[in-house]
């Protein structure tokens, strides 16, 4: 697949793994780890992005913790509307750009967030454009940096340990060294912690 064929996949997503999927399933154990980090360096009035913020059940979370500062991005065009139903006081109180990141990214200042974060979003980044897109999460990470993703195509279900497997031999998902990748653009990491759900959550921050 090329850069525009995922991209496009992800944008015109329905049924499983499409914002209306996520949107009813709800806040999860990433949530409340990303809440808990958040709260313990940075307290409720960081401002914080979320990249790849489907219909916002993370974002949703913070808000209802005190968060008031929320930020997403999202590529699926359905998100937004979902978002408005399923959480409207996000939808309301939040500022969502809608798009790709590496094209919504340098549009912002260099550490234009107190915190960024991602869950399972950076993993689906293609090759071709992933260098440049994460270049742009360390410019645009003013503090904290939160990593939730798949790491081993094992744990995503492979059965070899191959830089990329397949999603119900469908869309892709790229397995990257994640401390490596940010710990070379400048962050230390602060924490590394398997989840039950097969991915891995890592902070760092600035030194």
């Amino acid at each position: 697949m090329d850069p525009n064929d995922v991209r496009e996949g992800w944008a015109e997503r329905s049924g499983e793994f499409s914002p209306t999927y996520y949107a009813h399933r709800g806040p999860n154990e990433a949530s409340a780890s990303i809440r808990e980090l958040l709260e313990h360096f940075l307290g409720t009035d960081a401002r914080v992005l979320e990249i790849g913020c489907s219909s916002g059940r993370h974002l949703a979370h913070l808000l209802d913790s005190g968060f008031e500062n929320l930020h997403g991005l999202e590529l699926n065009e359905d998100a937004l509307d979902v978002m408005a139903e399923q959480y409207p006081a996000l939808a309301d109180d939040g500022t969502f750009y809608p798009g790709h990141a590496g094209e919504l990214l340098p549009e912002f200042d260099d550490g234009a967030f107190d915190a960024v974060y991602s869950v399972e979003t950076l993993q689906h980044i293609h090759p071709d454009e992933a260098e440049d897109v994460f270049d742009e999460v360390a410019r645009v990470t003013g503090d904290l940096l939160i990593t939730v993703e798949n790491e081993s195509a094992r744990t995503a279900g492979g059965r070899t340990d191959a830089d990329v497997s397949y999603v119900n031999d469908e869309f892709p998902l790229y397995h990257r060294d994640w401390k490596g990748i940010f710990t070379e653009r400048g962050f230390a990491q602060l924490l590394e912690e398997s989840s039950k759900r097969r991915d891995t959550l890592r902070a760092f921050r600035r030194p």
